[in-house]
């Protein structure tokens, strides 16, 4: 997800109520930290009361799953998003445990119905992974502790629709946009070709 830096905020609002739970890797805590922060101060400014943000530490990124998992059987957390970091090494470890961690996230969401967003930075160098995580304001570039946190409140708002969509007659085609769905009845402006 690309972040529109037009906005300082998000678009999207929480409801009241929601909780959201994070789990950081204490590995590259300096990066991971940043990444918890951006997504604090983005959650909050959405409306996320500061009792409301559950964060969990994890040794390392490969662990963040189990713990995410936890989370997002609680019937009192409505999303959970994990923060972690994975150089590259000398071998494929790296590929091997992000690609773990981001089937793992998938999986949460669809069989807990919670959803929980991977923001695992998977980077060549710990140049790359402190342009990702860091602000601009900490010498960063794409602040995706941010963009992370914006998916997390789009996906509960979508999720928010589509629980509370009506059987028929509305579509939503992007967030916030309800349009009437006029019925197209296939008897009208049909030629009659014998």
């Amino acid at each position: 997800m690309a972040l529109d830096e037009s906005q300082s905020t998000s678009a999207v609002l929480l409801r009241p109520g929601v909780r959201i739970g994070v789990v950081v890797s204490r590995y590259h805590g300096e990066l991971t930290g940043a990444m918890l922060r951006a997504a604090r101060t983005e959650l909050e400014s959405a409306g996320l009361a500061p009792k409301d943000l559950v964060v969990l530490d994890a040794p390392g990124a490969f662990e963040l799953p189990l713990i995410a998992k936890e989370l997002a059987r609680r019937e009192d957390i409505d999303a959970v998003i994990v923060f972690g970091l994975v150089l590259k090494g000398e071998t494929e470890h790296d590929r091997h445990i992000s690609r773990a961690v981001a089937h793992a996230c998938m999986d949460i969401g669809f069989e807990t119905g919670t959803p929980a967003l991977f923001g695992v930075l998977t980077c060549n160098t710990l140049d790359q992974a402190r342009a990702r995580a860091l602000s601009v304001e900490e010498g960063g570039e794409q602040n995706k502790g941010r963009e992370v946190a914006r998916a997390c409140l789009e996906v509960l708002h979508g999720l928010d629709l589509a629980r509370n969509l009506p059987t028929s007659g509305t579509r939503f085609s992007r967030i916030g946009d309800v349009e009437s769905v006029t019925q197209i009845d296939s008897t009208n402006d049909q030629d009659d070709v014998s």
